[in-house]
């Protein structure tokens, strides 16, 4: 994990341009809203399981 947050301190703000408009060149402005949109509501999904998660883990406390 220490790998991880150290590759990104090294990534700076050029780096994170080029590395969009690579990912801009690979898919396409047509595809991109698509990709994000997506994205947006794969996290969405995994914040809204998290959040059932916990609220399951407390009505089990309280039956305790």
């Amino acid at each position: 994990m220490n790998a991880l947050y150290i590759f990104l301190g090294m990534v700076g703000p050029w780096q994170w341009i080029i590395i969009g408009l690579a990912i801009l060149l690979l898919f396409g402005g047509k595809k991109l809203p698509e990709l994000m949109k997506g994205l947006g509501g794969g996290v969405k999904e995994f914040k809204k399981a998290i959040k059932d998660d916990n609220d399951e883990d407390k009505k089990e406390e309280e039956k305790k």
